[in-house]
């Protein structure tokens, strides 16, 4: 195995589906024997057997239909030229729902890892970070929230984090894929434990059917934990969704919402800033964050308020740090505090340059 492992440097030295020479001229490059080897059945890789699993790592690629071994390894148009891999221990779970393929591996060094068509959603060491400020930075922004929407978030993370304000009396979710549900009951049940408070009311099926039948001006909050904006999740960040969703929030009413990278996407930070100051017109702010398991090692949040009362989004009116008991939820709050919400809106100059709607 040791040998194989050392066959595996191979796949480093492919780019785009073709291979260099020691005097630098190119040719066409079949799959790599260490690929082969790990896409086949033999017994002793049973356990980290998976077309995104080459020689005992996983790295996201974009799923293709077609089985043929000519798959380009380690490139996602999401963000190209570029692999992060983790080192698999075992195979747990994966099947395909109705709308993705959903995988659970043991890594080495990362806990559990979910996966939904490629694409790594979560793991158990850095999970934290995400549902934490994508839950609080919304949550701490406003008065004493009582009615929140979750759209996605089949994981429960944000479900347990929403958990944690006592002054919140109803928890909507509307999640898809009951799969996504059901594995992460399984598999991830620090997260899954948010499905057992009893403010929780699950809704599975379409998020924008569901805000469609929603009553104007019903939430505070609308929390939008959703996938990458590709395939069917691309309607999520146009224009008739987030009309949707200020619709159903109240008069100075909060979304907080997945906005990728901003090392990778400023053209749909750009798009995404534009569409929403021209919708709500409260307030309209970018946050980030850093979790290492996310390409480029940090994801962004967009931050809305509805016109009514002003949101400062910027300096938290209700910090976690003085509700009674919300350190004691299950387990204690481990990456968001006040300093780090106050910190998440310091954008570097780039990204002030890059993104217009962030200038001024």
């Amino acid at each position: 195995m040791e040998g194989d492992a050392e066959r595996g440097s191979e796949c480093q030295r492919t780019t785009g589906g073709r291979a260099s020479s020691d005097n630098g001229s190119s040719k066409a490059l079949s799959v790599p024997s260490c690929c082969l080897k790990a896409r086949a059945s033999a017994p002793e890789l049973d356990a980290k057997c998976h077309s995104t699993v080459v020689s005992g790592w996983f790295s996201e690629i974009q799923p293709s239909s077609d089985e043929s071994l000519n798959e380009v390894y380690f490139n996602n148009p999401m963000w190209p030229g570029e692999s992060h891999s983790l080192k698999v221990e075992k195979i747990l779970f994966k099947d395909k729902s109705k709308y993705q393929e959903v995988l659970v591996f043991q890594s080495s060094a990362y806990g559990r890892v979910l996966v939904l068509d490629g694409i790594v959603q979560l793991t158990e060491k850095d999970e934290c970070a995400y549902q934490e400020m994508i839950t609080h930075l919304p949550l701490c922004s406003i008065e004493s929230p009582q009615n929140v929407l979750v759209v996605g978030g089949g994981d429960g993370g944000v479900l347990r984090e929403i958990a944690r304000h006592s002054s919140v009396k109803l928890i909507d979710i509307c999640e898809i894929d009951q799969m996504v549900i059901d594995v992460s009951k399984k598999f991830f049940p620090e997260l899954a434990i948010g499905f057992e408070d009893p403010r929780v009311h699950l809704h599975v099926g379409d998020a924008i059917e569901f805000l469609k039948q929603t009553p104007e001006g019903k939430y505070d909050a609308i929390i939008v934990d959703s996938s990458d904006p590709v395939g069917p999740a691309q309607e999520l960040v146009e224009r008739p969704f987030f009309e949707t969703i200020a619709r159903a929030l109240r008069p100075g009413g909060v979304l907080c919402n997945m906005a990728e990278s901003m090392w990778l996407h400023t053209h749909l930070i750009q798009d995404m800033l534009t569409i929403c100051r021209d919708i709500f017109k409260g307030s309209v702010r970018y946050a980030w964050a850093s979790v290492p398991t996310y390409p480029s090692g940090v994801i962004g949040f967009l931050l809305c308020a509805t016109e009514g009362p002003p949101v400062d989004f910027v300096h938290p009116i209700n910090p976690i740090e003085k509700l009674d008991g919300a350190l004691d939820y299950r387990r204690e709050i481990k990456f968001y505090n006040s300093e780090i919400h106050r910190a998440a809106f310091a954008l570097p100059s780039f990204v002030r340059r890059e993104v217009e709607a962030l200038r001024g």
